[in-house]
């Protein structure tokens, strides 16, 4: 009714209906796929809850979210070789959490574990791995390094409730020093590289004028085995009869002399 004020039961009635919504709602909450929900009582781990919608209790309960999927952290370090060589580099590590330890996590590290957990322990492994190989090796052996590496972290990381998927070395950097004697010691291979290869070419010429040498000389050797006084003395009868054959029948006019005639050698 117009200009008719609101009994107080009825409004009292509506504020705490409100009220009761409110809590209601308050009291709901989801956690989505790939997140634990950390249940705190007055700030203290209560329990931990998976996927789906769930409810709390109003003002004595809230929900921290923490992921599970997999993540990546990136961490620049530095360390000396064995050969007391600066090394920086950049490493990438892929990580989970482990679903049943992050109400543990949570209680003991916080949100903040990848600086005050992860990082920490990828720096010390790599100075602990560093520490075994030479400057060089570090290069020519990094796969070997990084399996160290990887597997240190495991051991470390999985009191923590944190599982290593893979981890990634970035090149290393060195200092101007060493990055110009590896140059230099690069050039030097390089050019005893080409040398010996330059032997081996010559060497190979030479064994192949070798080997014609000798395929000639023996060629040689078949020819004079073959020409013997018998194939002498039948050349010679080819060429009498060839002359013969060209021959008129008719003697030559000589004056003063002896008629001429084709004497054919006998053997």
């Amino acid at each position: 009714m117009n200009g008719q004020k609101i009994p107080g039961k009825v409004m009292f009635g509506g504020i705490v209906g409100i009220f009761i919504l409110l809590l209601l709602i308050s009291s709901y909450f989801s956690v989505e796929a790939g997140d634990r929900g950390i249940v705190l009582r007055f700030g203290e781990v209560n329990r931990v809850v998976e996927p789906g919608p769930h409810f709390k209790i109003p003002f004595a309960e809230d929900v921290v979210h923490m992921s599970v999927r997999v993540q990546k952290t990136t961490t620049k370090t530095e360390a000396a070789s064995r050969d007391l060589q600066t090394v920086q580099t950049t490493m990438v590590l892929n990580y989970s959490l482990v679903p049943e330890k992050v109400g543990e996590m949570f209680a003991n590290i916080g949100l903040n574990y990848n600086d005050r957990v992860i990082d920490p322990a990828v720096k010390e492994s790599f100075k602990a791995a560093a520490a075994r190989y030479t400057a060089e090796e570090l290069i020519t052996k990094r796969e070997t390094l990084k399996t160290e590496v990887r597997d240190f972290l495991r051991d470390r990381l999985s009191i923590y409730g944190i599982i290593i998927v893979e981890l990634s070395v970035t090149d290393f950097e060195f200092s101007a020093e060493f990055n110009r004697a590896i140059e230099s010691k690069q050039t030097a291979e390089q050019n005893a590289l080409r040398a010996k290869r330059d032997l081996e070419r010559i060497k190979v010429e030479a064994e192949q004028k070798i080997t014609s040498a000798k395929a000639e000389a023996e060629s040689l050797r078949l020819q004079r085995q073959v020409i013997s006084t018998e194939l002498i003395q039948l050349r010679q009868i080819e060429a009498q009869m060839k002359a013969i054959e060209k021959w008129d029948g008719k003697l030559p006019n000589v004056t003063g002399g002896a008629v001429p005639f084709i004497q054919v050698d006998k053997k």
